[in-house]
């Protein structure tokens, strides 16, 4: 195992392993534990009780945090027509269809986040090989094959995050960042946390939501309760 750096070390003796936080309680350590000189990416972490083996217990969506993420999503949007004409309304930062799809064959991936209106999905499945392992694949599930390319970037831009259970049955996902007040970043996680207790899958058996920590980017986890 790496050794942990100093900084590390000291954020440390600040939690208490064995404790389940409140929420604005653990944020308050997660912010005072960050060491970083630039500002911290804030990530939560769940376990759930789910076996993501089974097709009936695979949980994947996306919600719209109210404080946004902090950081600015770019936004690529296959359409064609009015359709285009809307996505570049709504602020998309790239707009195209077969160019794009050519210019990405080629190597390039300047974004963040994959929009397609469902018609173009035949020629966007051609990318699949190199948009899927990245992530970037548009979803039905995740409101990106959709023909309301303005609403999607709107959210985008607004603060939307996606979120997809692992291998291991755990979900993380970014609430915001270390210089966000407290209250906005309880707001972003409750918010995270209500849409997963949502998506929960009716064949999931017993404690659902195992455990939930927080932490900042180079900081150590804070358990947090957020039932």
């Amino acid at each position: 195992m790496a050794k942990k750096g100093k900084k590390y070390r000291e954020a440390l003796k600040l939690i208490d392993k064995n404790k389940v936080y409140e929420v604005k309680e653990a944020i308050e350590l997660v912010k005072k534990a960050a060491s970083a000189k630039f500002d911290e990416t804030v990530e939560a972490a769940f376990r759930l009780g789910v076996d993501p083996k089974r097709a009936d217990q695979q949980i994947r969506g996306a919600v719209v945090l109210p404080h946004g993420t902090g950081k600015v999503q770019r936004v690529l949007v296959f359409a064609k027509g009015e359709k285009a004409k809307e996505a570049e309304a709504a602020g998309a930062d790239y707009v195209g269809d077969t160019d794009l799809i050519n210019k990405i064959q080629g190597g390039w991936f300047e974004f963040d986040v994959v929009v397609a209106t469902p018609d173009m999905m035949g020629e966007v499945g051609k990318l699949g090989r190199v948009l899927g392992p990245k992530g970037l694949m548009p979803n039905p599930k995740t409101g990106t094959v959709t023909f309301d390319v303005a609403k999607a970037v709107n959210e985008i831009k607004a603060g939307k995050i996606e979120y997809r259970v692992d291998k291991a049955g755990n979900i993380h996902a970014p609430i915001g960042k270390v210089s966000f007040d407290t209250d906005k970043l309880a707001e972003n996680l409750l918010t995270l946390a209500e849409a997963l207790n949502r998506a929960k899958p009716a064949a999931a058996k017993g404690v659902y939501m195992r455990n939930v920590s927080i932490s900042s980017t180079m900081g150590p986890g804070v358990r947090v309760n957020v039932r």
